[in-house]
């Protein structure tokens, strides 16, 4: 399966904005997906995973202000994030990984996923 990630851009403080990672494939429903954000000079961070069943996962930080969901019809997952603020400036990524499990896990590590999109940028700023 490949990914494309979309939806980037600058957007001014306090805006939001909706990211799409897209995926040709139509058993795209049976993988996991993260979405995870690097800033220059940082480490790759998760901020929100969505596993087959729909079960979602946010880190503490994350939980105000971002939103993940899947639309499995379109073979797309949604990353929301309101509320932008200049510190949510960075690439984000999608990644996933094919799975059979129904567990409610949902994976948040880099190693966790195999299958990587080519980010998209976001720019906070006024």
């Amino acid at each position: 399966v490949q990914l494309q990630a979309s939806g980037g851009g600058l957007v001014q403080p306090g805006a939001s904005i909706r990211l799409s990672c897209s995926s040709s494939d139509g058993t795209f429903r049976n993988y996991h997906v993260g979405w995870f954000r690097q800033a220059p000079g940082k480490e790759r961070e998760f901020v929100a995973g969505i596993n087959r069943v729909g079960n979602t996962y946010r880190p503490n930080p994350m939980k105000q202000r971002f939103a993940i969901s899947r639309d499995n019809a379109k073979t797309t997952v949604y990353l929301q994030i309101n509320s932008l603020k200049p510190e949510d400036t960075a690439i984000y990524y999608c990644a996933a990984e094919e799975t059979s499990d129904d567990s409610p896990s949902v994976p948040r590590k880099n190693n966790e996923y195999t299958i990587w999109g080519q980010g998209t940028q976001v720019t906070v700023s006024s």
